[in-house]
């Protein structure tokens, strides 16, 4: 227990950054109307993408089977994440399309 509160003491900054950010981020979200959720979403899952990257560096430095599942976990669902994202993306843009007449 003395730990954990000396690494709080230790850490209070980061920590109230990181709570700050939360707050801050979910008074944004909350703000966002309904036709800019889709492509700010887009734009979510293209920088996450960066996240995709970063996975693949971690896990070629893996040193443990144990990291290595993990960085492969972190690039499977990343990807899955981006192309869903993307997949979504494109389906509501196509809403948006006119149709052709017949």
């Amino acid at each position: 227990m003395e730990e954990t509160l000396q690494f709080i003491y230790l850490h209070k900054e980061a920590i109230f950054i990181v709570a700050l950010s939360i707050l801050l981020g979910i008074e944004v979200i909350s703000h966002v109307p309904a036709i800019l959720h889709t492509p700010l979403m887009s734009g979510a899952n293209a920088i996450h993408g960066v996240v995709i990257i970063g996975a693949i560096i971690v896990m070629g430095h893996a040193t443990t089977t144990g990291s290595m599942i993990l960085g492969f976990l972190a690039v499977v669902l990343g990807t899955l994440n981006v192309v869903g994202g993307f997949v979504v993306t494109d389906r509501m843009l196509n809403m948006f399309k006119k149709k052709p007449k017949k």
